[in-house]
């Protein structure tokens, strides 16, 4: 194979933070840059019959409200294909502009070709090369879906998957391991396998005409050391944008612990440009936790700043009351509320951190440490809360509005030091 490689740093240096970005070419997706440098974009996946276009825009227009940067959409049948453009133009109409990605699988090929205005209104289209076609038809029907990638100029994830992985590649792969003096272990064989799946697609999509510069690369498993192995050896054999994600994650804390592992290490390597966190989403619940999750284990690991942070206690026999546990969830959810209207017209206020302690043990100090920060009484303190602006104690709450006036006083420290225009 005739790919370029790019090499991580070997050595950890002796600092905090994660180390270098491992270097990769820069694809454009709509409005939005992966990779080459960029920042680590998030993105999501809905979960809604796609021919049903409200209920598809409603929810993008949800995960977009969220953060998400990037949102994909299965397109499996004809109505759904059919769907897509009025998906795009319903989107527009609510002033939503997120670039939207067209998850294709078995009949892609046919969907394209009977719907050009889908293939034409999807900022990316996404492949999976274990399922684009089987036996004599699978090299022509990725050679179509690649030539519709070429005629409306759009990239293509090719995404490899643990679930869905080529056959005949894999039995090929066995057999030639056979043959060595000392055979690999079969996970080796089948991550290998995995990792040739992808990255001899990409050869091939260049081939055909594709640029480099129009492909991202992914090749998921749901077992974190596997994924941490693949997407190692992945990133050292090229220099393709990739995609991270820990695929059928599970639900709840299960899976944003396993997806904020697998990634979490990659991403300290420097390796990933653009994550999604596959979670199973609670009964009745929104599908934005997991654009909450991706934006969280980004900013707790110092690589984007997307809604102010709030330290808390975790609470002890000193902090019998729960009025701290309820004032930290209240700060959270008023942020992270405010956060799309002030990104507009109070840049920075992104990076700002703020602290909830229950008692006097941690709290001065680790309120100190924040923008603002409240230290909230603990058993037997005296019932009174002082509050640190930039480590300077500047007023001490007491009475029944301790919650409401301490949000009036991080609204008002927005107003006052992240007007736009100003720096910080």
């Amino acid at each position: 194979m005739n790919l370029e490689t790019s090499t991580i740093a070997s050595e950890r240096p002796d600092r905090f933070g994660p180390l270098p970005r491992h270097i990769t070419r820069q694809v454009t997706v709509g409005n939005v840059k992966v990779g080459g440098g960029a920042p680590v974009v998030v993105q999501s996946m809905t979960n809604t019959d796609t021919a049903d276009v409200a209920s598809t825009a409603k929810q993008i227009a949800e995960l977009w409200r969220a953060g998400s940067e990037l949102v994909r959409i299965t397109v499996n049948t004809a109505a759904a294909a059919a769907a897509v453009p009025k998906i795009v133009d319903k989107l527009s109409m609510m002033g939503v502009h997120v670039p939207i990605i067209g998850d294709f699988h078995y009949n892609g090929h046919t969907l394209l070709a009977n719907e050009p205005a889908c293939a034409e209104a999807l900022a990316k289209y996404r492949i999976n090369p274990g399922n684009v076609g089987f036996g004599a038809k699978k090299d022509t029907q990725f050679a179509q879906l690649i030539e519709f990638a070429c005629r409306n100029n759009k990239p293509v994830r090719i995404g490899a998957n643990w679930g869905s992985l080529d056959q005949s590649l894999a039995t090929r792969l066995m057999d030639e391991n056979a043959q060595r003096a000392a055979p690999w272990e079969a996970g080796r064989v089948m991550r290998e396998a995995l990792i040739l799946s992808a990255l001899e697609s990409a050869q091939r999509a260049v081939e055909l005409g594709l640029p480099a510069e129009k492909i991202i690369l992914s090749a998921k498993v749901s077992g974190v050391q596997e994924l941490i192995a693949v997407y190692r050896d992945l990133a050292a054999r090229s220099n393709f944008a990739l995609h991270l994600g820990l695929t059928e994650a599970g639900m709840g804390s299960k899976g944003m612990v396993a997806s904020s592992a697998a990634l979490g290490v990659l991403l300290q390597e420097g390796i990933g440009d653009t994550i999604r966190i596959s979670l199973t989403p609670e009964p009745g619940s929104s599908r934005t936790k997991e654009v909450i999750v991706a934006q969280e284990l980004l900013q707790t690991m110092g690589l984007r700043a997307f809604t102010p942070m709030v330290t808390a206690c975790p609470g002890c026999g000193r902090t019998t009351s729960e009025f701290f546990q309820e004032l930290a969830r209240d700060v959270q959810e008023h942020v992270r509320a405010k956060m799309p209207e002030w990104k507009i017209s109070h840049p920075g206020a992104e990076n700002m951190t703020l602290a909830v302690m229950g008692c006097v043990v941690n709290g001065p100090g680790e309120s100190r440490h924040a923008n603002i920060g409240i230290s909230l009484p603990g058993t037997g303190e005296a019932p009174s809360a002082p509050v640190f602006v930039d480590g300077e104690k500047t007023v001490t709450l007491r009475g029944e509005h301790i919650a409401q006036d301490f949000i009036t006083l991080i609204d008002d420290y927005v107003n006052k030091h992240y007007r736009s225009g100003m720096q910080r």
